[in-house]
């Protein structure tokens, strides 16, 4: 049994890539996407479509309902058990997305945290009241760690503020002392190299595609039934929507706001996977196919 990863830049082509290769050799295929992880997030998420999805048995996609918490920890025991699965029915595994961040988990693991007591959870959840002066809280203390998350990710700004409350320590010196285990000791990884211009003509293409084929009345809809306050109604292609139905924006504007924030977004995942991916073989898109193949001879 063999198993690779596919990362790359949003609307860089990796779904495409791993099912194409997934047919070809035998695979299933676990996704790493924070939003096609929820049910009833299809157009926003871009998840594959269902004839795709009847193509290759998906893992990772339609999993959970939007009001249902999900984390790394509950993430990594996914891959767990469709690791399992894999193996007993004599399958490969292909792990492809576009949030990088939890492949970073399998592949360094998580630190073991402490137990946290009442009394902690409700004094942070006092200073999550006031969210900017929490993080600012938090960078004061860990500017080098906090770096890493940003001002607006209340999620994980919650955890680092549990960790520091209940153990006095910050960040960086908790996760020192407490380093984490690796959950997969040897992964190849394959990182599509897409040039800027190309990227941002395909998030263009996308984004129009999404608009045009009911982005605005999915989001209504998940706005209708689980209100704003979850973290999947701040991602890009949902909040744009959001301000569009408040009156923020017109239509076009939305559009342009969509296709902005996701160039922002993929420039960011590019600076990711570069930096911490570094044993990763990155190459066109073209060139993957040949390269992944050599891997399952």
């Amino acid at each position: 049994m063999k198993q690779i990863a596919i990362i790359g830049p949003t609307a860089s082509g990796k779904s495409d890539l791993a099912i194409a290769m997934a047919l070809k050799h035998n695979a299933y295929i676990l996704s790493i996407d924070s939003l096609s992880i929820y049910k009833e997030i299809d157009i926003a998420s871009a998840k594959p479509s269902k004839d795709e999805l009847a193509q290759v048995k998906h893992f990772g996609i339609n999993e959970i309902y939007l009001d249902t918490h999900f984390s790394v920890a509950i993430f990594i025991a996914l891959y767990q058990k469709v690791l399992l699965q894999a193996q007993n029915e004599g399958k490969n595994l292909i792990i492809v997305g576009g949030t990088s961040f939890y492949l970073k988990s399998l592949t360094s693991g998580l630190s073991e945290l402490p137990d946290y007591s009442d009394a902690t959870r409700q004094y942070v959840a006092k200073m999550l009241l006031d969210l900017p002066s929490a993080y600012d809280y938090l960078l004061a203390r860990d500017e080098v760690y906090m770096r890493t998350i940003e001002p607006t990710d209340a999620y994980r700004i919650e955890k680092m503020l549990l960790l520091s409350v209940e153990s006095a320590l910050t960040p960086t010196e908790w996760f020192k002392t407490h380093p984490p285990v690796p959950i997969i000791e040897e992964l190849a990884i394959f990182n599509i190299d897409v040039e800027r211009t190309v990227l941002r003509e395909r998030i263009v293409k996308r984004t129009h595609k999404m608009a045009a084929t009911g982005l605005i009345d999915e989001v209504a809809m998940l706005e209708h039934k689980y209100g704003r306050d979850h973290n999947a109604m701040k991602a890009i292609g949902i909040i744009e929507v959001l301000e569009y139905l408040d009156g923020s924006f017109s239509k076009e504007e939305m559009i342009e706001n969509i296709i902005t924030h996701t160039a922002q977004l993929a420039k960011r995942q590019q600076t990711f996977n570069r930096t911490q991916f570094e044993e990763a073989v990155s190459a066109e898109l073209s060139a993957l196919p040949g390269l992944i193949s050599e891997l399952f001879i």
